[in-house]
């Protein structure tokens, strides 16, 4: 019983933060790591586990987003092929540096993203296309390696700098945005990281079918939500989630500096 009542909760946890990830661009990791450690894992095992399971947030999205046929298959390239380095070099490093300004900063920077676009009412409520010349491109280019790096090395969050930065940067809309950052980040980006990671540290093997499947069906429900609600759920999702983020990443490295 013990056992059927763990893998249920493991499953819930991740279909509600799998879900809300899955509109607002990332994030999943707000609820879904703390409750990990909460349950007795060390640090290096949880974080393996999330980066795993967050391949999923990846899957389910991907199953509805590409029903919908809008990709642009050479910025998709571009995307991965700026951001795939830094995740590759984050993950190689997370496991042997201090953590707690990295934390701290990172949540300041996240809570920002969410006041920013709370002040910018018109921000990313149409698209309006940007920034593809080549110096747009380089710079573009290389921030996405930036939050590449983080988002090989930290666990919540970094879905969510992509997204802003997509939009802002390139001139996306939310809900386009949203749709690169859950197929590119969730799928590609998240199993590159996951599989260096884990390469490092073993996994919690037997708690990941439950979370798989629920950030599966989540992000499923999610990408779902997102699609039929529009550009307004998105951007609220988006805020709330960037602001939620950066508290909880500043109380983290607060805690370990403390």
């Amino acid at each position: 019983m013990d056992l059927i009542l763990e893998q249920t909760a493991l499953f819930l946890l991740s279909l509600f933060a799998n879900t809300l990830s899955a509109m607002a661009g990332g994030g999943a990791g707000l609820l879904q790591l703390p409750v990990l450690l909460f349950l007795g894992l060390s640090f290096s095992t949880a974080l393996a586990t999330h980066k795993i399971a967050s391949v999923a947030l990846g899957v389910g999205a991907t199953i509805r987003h590409l029903r919908e046929g809008k990709l642009d298959y050479r910025f998709c390239a571009f995307i991965l092929v700026c951001g795939l380095p830094g995740v590759v070099l984050g993950a190689d490093i997370i496991l042997e540096i201090p953590e707690g300004w990295t934390i701290f900063s990172l949540g300041i920077l996240t809570s920002g993203l969410g006041i920013y676009s709370l002040n910018k009412k018109s921000l990313g409520m149409t698209a309006e296309p940007k920034n593809r010349d080549r110096k747009g491109l380089i710079i573009g280019g290389l921030a996405l390696f930036m939050i590449g790096a983080l988002n090989g090395s930290l666990t919540s969050g970094t879905g969510l700098f992509v997204t802003l930065w997509l939009v802002r940067w390139f001139g996306l809309d939310y809900k386009t945005s949203v749709t690169y950052v859950l197929i590119l980040v969730g799928l590609f980006w998240n199993s590159t990281g996951a599989l260096t990671v884990a390469l490092q540290q073993e996994p919690k093997w037997e708690w990941l079918p439950a979370l798989l499947v629920g950030a599966t069906l989540g992000s499923y429900l999610g990408a779902h939500l997102a699609i039929t609600q529009g550009n307004k759920l998105v951007k609220r999702a988006f805020e709330t989630l960037t602001i939620m983020v950066g508290i909880k990443l500043i109380g983290d490295g607060l805690a370990i500096l403390v």
